[in-house]
């Protein structure tokens, strides 16, 4: 099992060292996300200042940005780093695409992905191969281009695409299209085994592909501390985190496959009245239970492999507040999720 973690800084500097800590440390990847800053800044940093570690955009929004856009980022990221860019994608819901990015919602997003996604590979493929552009779709269209506009070819041509996907149709474009799957960290092993896996399944027959050449990327949330007192402490953020997913409408059949729509429902009621410090109450010890991995610093381990081995082709290890301070006992952890 590969092994990554999300990385979020509050400067420069502070990104370059957190992601030598983390090579240090055997890490096989970092991600930046896209919350309450952009994904693509720090990689150029991440980049500059490591030699093994692969990192990408875990995930950056679609629609806001056109696919060329995209696609000279990733390009350039790729060239930069000799080949350790993954490009994650993410749609975002209509109301934040709507009334935060200022992007237009004219269709449902699925369809408009598979476009987004196709246009990618094609605007890839002209870089690479100087093929002419000839892509339109009913949303995006790539037919212009010329030699002065294109970056040419890279050593390392081939930009490996991910999507978080949490919906069926979602999961099929992973088995159809996408190199891997950044699972959403709101997830059961219920959801991922009854819906998530079978539709990514059902993508890859489709496209006739191997499903096992395709990254499952997850983990969720990691409840962990040097004793049970740092655990119960790291709860209630969780607990809070939780909440806000449960309260978006889009995750709902995530509650739904164990029954707890009424608990979405009445979350989603409080969000609508601004009542958010109050929606932590909402999940319940069982339901912190199926989205989190619980257990002591000594504990962790095993029940990771419990839960995600066989499962899993890397996984997603992220602490809550403090996380791990021991550089040696972090190394121990990551070297033993390695080697499940």
């Amino acid at each position: 099992m590969k092994v990554e973690t999300a990385l979020v800084a509050g400067s420069f500097e502070g990104y370059s060292e957190q992601a030598k800590k983390l090579e240090a440390a055997g890490y096989d990847s970092v991600i930046t996300p896209e919350a309450g800053h952009d994904p693509f800044l720090p990689l150029m940093t991440i980049a500059e200042h490591t030699d093994t570690l692969r990192f990408g955009t875990g995930v950056a929004i679609a629609f806001p940005r056109s696919p060329y856009v995209t696609a000279q980022l990733a390009w350039d990221l790729q060239r930069f780093s000799g080949g350790r860019f993954m490009l994650g994608l993410g749609t975002q819901v209509k109301g934040h695409n709507e009334r935060r990015y200022s992007t237009a919602w004219p269709s449902p997003p699925g369809p408009r992905l598979r476009e987004y996604l196709l246009c990618l590979k094609a605007i890839f493929n002209t870089f690479q191969n100087n093929e002419r552009p000839s892509y339109e779709g009913d949303h995006y269209r790539f037919t212009l281009i010329s030699p002065f506009f294109n970056p040419g070819p890279n050593t390392e041509g081939h930009i490996p695409l991910y999507i978080s996907a949490v919906n069926k149709y979602n999961c099929r474009l992973v088995g159809e299209l996408c190199d891997g799957i950044r699972m959403h960290p709101f997830n059961t092993p219920k959801y991922t085994q009854e819906v998530i896996i079978p539709s990514i399944k059902a993508g890859a027959e489709k496209a006739g592909r191997n499903f096992d050449d395709i990254d499952l990327v997850g983990g969720g949330f990691v409840i962990t501390g040097d004793t049970q007192e740092d655990v119960e402490k790291a709860k209630g953020a969780v607990r809070q985190q939780l909440s806000f997913y449960a309260s978006t409408r889009v995750y709902h059949p995530v509650l739904a496959v164990h029954g707890w729509e009424e608990v979405g429902q009445e979350l989603f009621r409080y969000s609508m009245e601004g009542k958010w410090t109050e929606m932590a109450q909402g999940i319940t010890d069982e339901m912190l239970e199926e989205f989190a991995v619980i257990g002591t610093y000594d504990e962790i381990i095993p029940k990771i492999e419990d839960r995600f081995a066989g499962v899993l082709t890397t996984l997603d290890f992220n602490f809550g507040p403090g996380g791990v301070t021991d550089p040696d006992r972090l190394a121990q952890m990551v070297g033993e999720l390695k080697a499940l």
